[in-house]
């Protein structure tokens, strides 16, 4: 399975983002309001990084306190490492198992739509092999 596939019902506008000037105190409060781990940084429509609870952490423990009044360009991840639609869901997730990283954008050429967590690509293949185990099943008592 693409990719594709596991994002086609998700409407991109859902996509939790946010500017690349923004307070990092804020996108704090965002990620907590929407429990949430991690969501791209936009800068003039395209994807420049991720901000995630790891940055938050890594940076409370360098900086303490005062990382809070930075902006999110100045403590996110970047670049932010990306799939395409086409990406193959056991591609994601050895990419995902490379990188250790959690959250991947999806592009369609530069314009990001989609936003996959190792959470979406492990429960669609264990959909996918729930799947074949029931056509197995309904096989064998067929034949």
């Amino acid at each position: 399975m693409d990719i594709a596939k596991l994002i086609e019902c998700r409407p991109s506008s859902d996509i939790v983002t946010c500017d690349v000037e923004a307070a990092v105190r804020n996108v704090v409060a965002l990620l907590d309001a929407r429990r949430i781990g991690a969501l791209p940084v936009m800068k003039a429509g395209e994807v420049v990084g991720i901000f995630s609870e790891r940055d938050v952490i890594h940076r409370l423990a360098s900086e303490g306190s005062a990382c809070m009044d930075r902006v999110v360009g100045e403590v996110m991840t970047s670049p932010a490492i990306t799939v395409e639609r086409q990406t193959k869901v056991d591609d994601a997730l050895a990419l995902m198992t490379r990188r250790r990283i959690r959250h991947l954008p999806v592009l369609d050429g530069t314009t990001m739509c989609g936003f996959v967590s190792i959470g979406d690509l492990v429960k669609s293949q264990i959909d996918e092999i729930k799947n074949e185990a029931a056509q197995m099943r309904q096989y064998i008592t067929t034949a």
